[in-house]
């Protein structure tokens, strides 16, 4: 059941990063069914083809443009795609993220680099590829990244997420502040585990962690991919017009609530 007014981001184009799957794809198809016109970027064209299928076949409008958020090039090149078909940017969502279960005493340089250089310098090149058009939207230029409720209690196993996320948190509420004088809001959106995503599969369930998960969270339940999708369409629309600089935590009470040995 859609919880949003019809049309409440109708005339808005959205430029999504890892929209393709999971998190971005559910937030992207929300946008969509509510008014907004859709760019989704992801690096795999096979995902991007399924996506866009999907929103269209739902009566959205979506384009798709493969993009590795950690080239500067091709992230400036699907910002011009989004404003040369839609005529602007109004919406960012950088939702674009690696990450993988590892003792930080086994973690391999590598290893490290690449999530940080998905999560948070992707997440810089997007904002500062998107700040033009932003700045010129007449609905007030929105930027949302997600980040984690464990990003600034430690994540054990996954160091270089939490890192990179709390660098997210950091980096949002930078240019919360510097960005201010240009209409353009800066927020970071924080999920805790969210049920038949690829995080959660790989990080919880495959180690036999899902349960313990479940109890973590305060209300008792894995959330679903329309409590994020939802969050981010409050903070687009015009009830997040004095809203900057926040982390919206949508982990269920996951974050308060402590379980030994979890």
């Amino acid at each position: 059941m859609r919880i949003f007014a019809p049309g409440v981001l109708a005339d808005r184009v959205a430029l999504i990063t890892g929209g393709a799957t999971g998190l971005g794809y559910a937030i992207a198809h929300e946008f969509a069914m509510l008014g907004a016109k859709v760019v989704i970027i992801s690096r795999k064209q096979e995902n991007l083809d399924k996506a866009v299928a999907g929103i269209k076949a739902d009566g959205g409008t979506a384009i798709a443009v493969q993009t590795d958020v950690r080239q500067y090039d091709q992230v400036v090149a699907a910002v011009q795609a989004a404003t040369s078909t839609f005529g602007g940017l109004d919406i960012l969502v950088n939702s674009a993220a690696g990450n993988f279960y590892c003792p930080t005493e086994d973690m391999t340089p590598n290893g490290w680099r690449t999530v940080v250089d998905i999560d948070l310098n992707g997440n810089f090149l997007c904002c500062k590829a998107a700040f033009e058009p932003l700045k010129q939207s007449r609905f007030q230029g929105r930027i949302m990244m997600i980040a984690t409720s464990n990003s600034l209690t430690g994540w054990p196993g996954q160091s270089h997420a939490a890192a990179a996320k709390a660098g997210i948190i950091s980096l949002s509420r930078s240019l919360a502040v510097e960005w201010a004088k240009h209409n353009i809001h800066v927020n970071t959106i924080s999920p805790g585990p969210i049920k038949d995503t690829e995080g959660v599969t790989k990080i919880y369930a495959q180690r036999g962690l899902a349960d313990l998960q479940a109890r973590r969270v305060a209300l008792g339940r894995l959330g679903e991919s329309i409590d994020v999708a939802n969050a981010a369409v409050y903070l687009a629309s015009p009830g997040g017009n004095f809203i900057t600089g926040a982390d919206l935590i949508v982990d269920g009470g996951r974050w308060l609530n402590y379980i030994a040995n979890a």
